[in-house]
C-alpha cells in the first residue's frame, strides 16, 4: 500500500470489507421513512456474513423493517499510516422474532450504546458488499481554523 498515489482508491475485495468490519463496532444505518431518506448511528457486530443491531421502538426500527432494503455504512482510518477504509453494505434488513434467533443473539454480547429499552435485535443479510481504501490527503488541505466557526451572515 505504501506505493499508493495520494488519488488511488483502491476498490476492497468482499473478505477485505468483512475483515474491516470487524475491526470497529460503529456504522451508520440508511434507510427510508414515508420516501425520505433518514440516517441512524448504531453500534453492531458482524455475525457471519451479516451485521446485528438492537433497537428500541421507533423510527430506527419503522424504517429498516419495513418494505424498503437499507444501507450500513462503516469507516476508518489507520492515524500511522494515514490509510482510510469506508464499507457499504445493501440489503434488507428483518427483527429477529424467533425464539432460536432470539436466543442465538445473546452469544453476540451485543450492548446498546444508548440507554433504554433496546429489546429488539435487527439483522441486515446484504445483497451488495463494497468497499474502498483511499490515502487521506494532509489536514493542512482540507481543515482550516474556520471549519468549526460559525460563518458570518451574508447581509
Amino acid at each position: 500500500m505504501s506505493s499508493e498515489s495520494t488519488t488511488e482508491v483502491h476498490n476492497l475485495e468482499h473478505h477485505e470489507c468483512w475483515e474491516l468490519l470487524r475491526t470497529v463496532s460503529v456504522g451508520r444505518l440508511a434507510v427510508l421513512v414515508d420516501g425520505h431518506p433518514d440516517i441512524f448511528p448504531i453500534n453492531y457486530t458482524v455475525d457471519g456474513g451479516t451485521i446485528v443491531f438492537r433497537t428500541g421502538q421507533g423510527t430506527k426500527l419503522a424504517g429498516a423493517t419495513g418494505d424498503s432494503q437499507v444501507a450500513v455504512e462503516a469507516d476508518g482510518v489507520d492515524p500511522v499510516t494515514g490509510l482510510a477504509w469506508s464499507v457499504v453494505l445493501k440489503g434488507p434488513a428483518k427483527a429477529i422474532t424467533s425464539t432460536e434467533g432470539v436466543l442465538d443473539t445473546a452469544a453476540l454480547y451485543l450492548f446498546p450504546w444508548q440507554a433504554g429499552r433496546k429489546d429488539t435485535f435487527v439483522r441486515v443479510s446484504p445483497e451488495t458488499v463494497t468497499g474502498r481504501r483511499f490515502k487521506v490527503t494532509a489536514p493542512m488541505t482540507w481543515w482550516t481554523q474556520l471549519s468549526g466557526a460559525a460563518k458570518a451572515s451574508p447581509e
